[in-house]
């Protein structure tokens, strides 16, 4: 897929909305995250939806909630809307509760269509290996930016192995496996 004038926008939309973000740990600009799980989508053999989807699947939740949601029904259609959402846990403000909240979303994620179990896979692919990263770098001390603890960040990801692993296997889901078992190794 050569990207087209839709992602473009999308990548520019999504570079403006990420602008100030930071991932949690060590102040990486937010994008980098949103151009590796779309990178990671595209060599998966993604489609142009999905790798707009995978650009903005942040946005919901961390950027403005119903009135992003419009925008993004609006400028990209109702087929990238429906991936983003899907790959949304939640988008009130306050959050509820983290653990009820990862519930929640392995609970939708069990009926998801395969564009979102693609999205979510990447995603979570790239968190392993930032997280695995992170820990060799930091050691214990990375649990504390994570509202889950230790136990709870790595329950989450083995939790989201298993609920994809029922629609059947895929090299996303075995990169993916391989990752959260590489991350429980190094978790001190």
């Amino acid at each position: 897929m050569l990207p087209g004038r839709r992602f473009r926008d999308a990548l520019d939309y999504a570079a403006r909305l990420h602008a100030e973000q930071r991932r949690k740990v060590d102040d990486t600009p937010y994008v980098a995250h949103l151009l590796a799980v779309t990178a990671i989508v595209l060599e998966h053999g993604g489609d142009e939806e999905e790798a707009i989807a995978a650009l903005l699947h942040d946005a919901i939740e961390d950027q403005g909630g119903e009135a992003t949601r419009c925008e993004i029904g609006a400028r990209f259609g109702p087929g990238v809307l429906e991936i983003v959402e899907g790959c949304t846990d939640s988008d009130t403000t306050p959050k509820p509760p983290w653990r009820e909240r990862k519930e929640a979303f392995l609970a939708r994620l069990r009926d998801a269509k395969p564009s979102v179990r693609l999205v979510c896979a990447a995603d979570k692919l790239h968190n392993c290996r930032c997280l695995a990263r992170d820990l060799r770098r930091l050691g214990p001390a990375l649990w504390e930016h994570f509202r889950g603890g230790r136990e709870g960040t790595l329950w989450y990801h083995r939790a989201v192995v298993d609920t994809l692993s029922a629609h059947g296997p895929t090299p996303l889901l075995d990169e993916l496996r391989r990752a959260v078992e590489e991350l429980d190794r190094v978790a001190p």
